[in-house]
């Protein structure tokens, strides 16, 4: 095959960039040519894996040294109060300030974007965002698509309404929070997709951000997944994992090996855990159990202590970490949730905000783990959990056993020999 020029556009947060970087890190061993158009702030920390920079502001520049994400980092704290209202309430105040947000972005990008396609001359570009770059689609070259976020964000009338942590079998509020979804978003839907198609591009389907590919790839496991009443198309291939292998190695230290009771992960990813207080809350809250703890600390560590059972730090190289461990304490991003599935680990799941909802009401639901009320939950209802899981080795067992069928299906292998097809033999 033919080298080719892959260029990525993935979304800001660590989670679509890590997968992006998976995929491209493969491609890249492959001995093709691999581009990010990342956000700006990733300014070296892509290089030293191997891939070309050729960055994008997605808003006014910030200043020097500002870590990756660092605007939805300090979005997350300053906001965090919305978190604790009802999903259906957040529609208004939460998720259409943050399409806004993206849609700021994609507009402030749009030259900067178009000039990135002109010098790199791609032959596939792959976008792993949830709202739409003109300049992406306008480039004459094969587009894929990436979901790295919950299924439900690609629509069926049979299932919950993406956002709303509804259950899947309980469909009375599904009209509800559907029709409040179009009332605060149709206005800022209409008015994003006369600008798209004013740059050329084709329109959006209907409530619709972001249109689809001539490849769609989605990431979940089929043990999770749900059943549709209207499949997708012949375009959509399903990802049961996406996980990098760029992480480095970890070893648990002896303060930690040494000591008895269930090893557990705790991570509310790089935008959760700004929240310092409920970081603070749950910390304290595991502290006073017999278990062991490895923690994701992120930007704010500096603001936490952690007691004698814990270690942590402010970045963990969680791929490396989670197939060590007995359970997972997670905000439930797709990304940590889809690597807890690839390694067949249970969850604890407290949901902070988008698609997090979702994961946790298909985890508990399913039986994979526990959805707790974030900012409600008691100290008796995390202790619980954590001493059940823990303790549920059927459970273990089961999860043990699918981990290892997703790990022969090899979605990085599948997601890079998909996006090789469409650039060397174009769109079927």
């Amino acid at each position: 095959m033919r080298e080719l020029t892959i260029l990525f556009m993935p979304e800001s947060a660590y989670g679509p960039t890590n997968n992006c970087i998976g995929i491209g890190d493969l491609l890249r061993r492959r001995g093709h040519r691999v581009v990010f158009a990342a956000e700006s702030s990733w300014r070296g920390k892509l290089e030293p894996l191997g891939f070309e920079e050729d960055l994008v502001d997605l808003a006014e520049p910030a200043a020097e040294g500002v870590d990756p994400g660092q605007f939805w980092k300090d979005f997350v704290r300053d906001t965090a109060p919305e978190f604790r209202k009802p999903t259906i309430e957040q529609l208004e105040t939460w998720i259409k300030p943050v399409w806004e947000e993206l849609i700021g972005g994609a507009r402030y990008s749009h030259a900067q974007l178009s000039g990135i396609v002109e010098r790199t001359r791609p032959d596939v570009i792959v976008e792993d965002n949830v709202v739409e770059f003109p300049a992406l689609r306008t480039a004459g070259v094969p587009f894929v698509r990436i979901v790295s976020c919950n299924p439900l964000e690609l629509p069926d009338p049979g299932l919950p309404p993406a956002f709303s942590g509804y259950p899947a079998r309980d469909s009375s509020g599904w009209a509800s929070f559907r029709a409040e979804y179009e009332r605060v978003h149709r206005p800022l839907w209409k008015e994003f997709d006369q600008w798209v198609r004013g740059q050329g591009a084709p329109g959006l389907p209907d409530l619709a951000f972001v249109s689809d590919g001539d490849l769609n790839l989605y990431v979940y496991p089929e043990i999770a997944d749900y059943a549709r009443s209207r499949p997708l198309g012949a375009s959509w291939q399903r990802l049961d994992s996406s996980v990098r292998r760029t992480d480095g190695q970890f070893t648990l230290p002896p303060e930690l090996a040494g000591r008895g009771g269930g090893l557990v992960y705790f991570s509310l990813g790089s935008l959760g855990s700004a929240d310092v207080e409920l970081m603070r809350r749950v910390l304290d809250c595991l502290a006073r159990t017999p278990h062991r703890y490895i923690v994701s600390m992120g930007p704010l560590h500096a603001e936490l202590e952690l007691a004698d059972n814990m270690v942590g730090a402010e970045f963990l190289p969680q791929t490396s970490i989670i197939p060590i461990v007995d359970l997972v304490i997670t905000h439930g991003g797709n990304n940590t949730t889809t690597e807890c599935f690839h390694f067949g680990k249970p969850m604890i799941v407290l949901p902070l905000f988008w698609d997090q909802y979702d994961n946790a009401q298909r985890v508990d639901e399913l039986g994979y783990g526990v959805r707790l009320d974030t900012y409600g939950f008691t100290d008796a209802q995390l202790h619980d959990a954590v001493d059940r899981l823990i303790g549920d080795s059927q459970l273990r067992g089961r999860l043990a056993a699918a981990g290892a069928v997703i790990r022969t299906r090899d979605g990085v292998g599948r997601a890079a020999n998909a996006i090789e097809r469409l650039g060397s033999d174009g769109p079927a």
